[in-house]
């Protein structure tokens, strides 16, 4: 949570106070299994405490639930299309030209799943375990809670934390 007195306590307030009708209005929307993770999408956009003061937090976090679902749909359509248009572009294998990545493409893999493993490794276990059933085996929030016998705040909280040791990764990376 953001400090004492900071305008951006209350819409985390407001949004954890009306996290379920929030996850209904998803689910009522057409988000179905990825509610959770959208309404996460929008928890992550409103604890970074970008915005200043709001004056209707719960419209603020409707419209901020809807937009999240509308690029989730927005991200997966294009990722379909740009797919499609790839295999068609490249329509099978092509005689004496290996379907397989480069060599360098392989080490570059290698080497970013090492640098993942060490940002990951001082974290706490559940908080790795939660993260690898949510965003590697495609586990709803729900499930994943149910699974650990915790919370899905816990289960957000543990997420957040990888997250941002993710984040800290890629910032590193970046600056390489």
């Amino acid at each position: 949570m953001a400090h004492s007195g900071d305008p951006h306590d209350g819409l985390e307030a407001v949004f954890l106070a009306n996290r379920e009708t929030l996850l209904r209005f998803l689910v009522a929307r057409g988000a179905g299994d990825n509610a959770e993770d959208i309404l996460q999408d929008v928890w992550l956009r409103i604890s970074r405490g970008k915005a200043g003061p709001i004056a209707a937090p719960l419209a603020y976090l409707y419209r901020a639930a809807n937009a999240a679902m509308i690029d989730r749909y927005r991200s997966a359509r294009q990722a379909e299309l740009r797919d499609a248009a790839w295999s068609e572009g490249h329509g099978g294998a092509t005689i004496g030209v290996s379907d397989s990545p480069s060599a360098e493409r392989v080490v570059a893999g290698r080497q970013l799943a090492a640098r993942v493993e060490e940002a990951l490794a001082p974290l706490p276990g559940r908080a790795v375990a939660v993260f690898r059933r949510s965003r590697i085996d495609g586990v709803t929030q729900r499930v994943i809670a149910a699974e650990f016998g915790v919370s899905i705040s816990t289960v957000e909280s543990d997420l957040r934390l990888v997250y941002r040791a993710l984040a800290e990764l890629r910032e590193r990376l970046d600056e390489v």
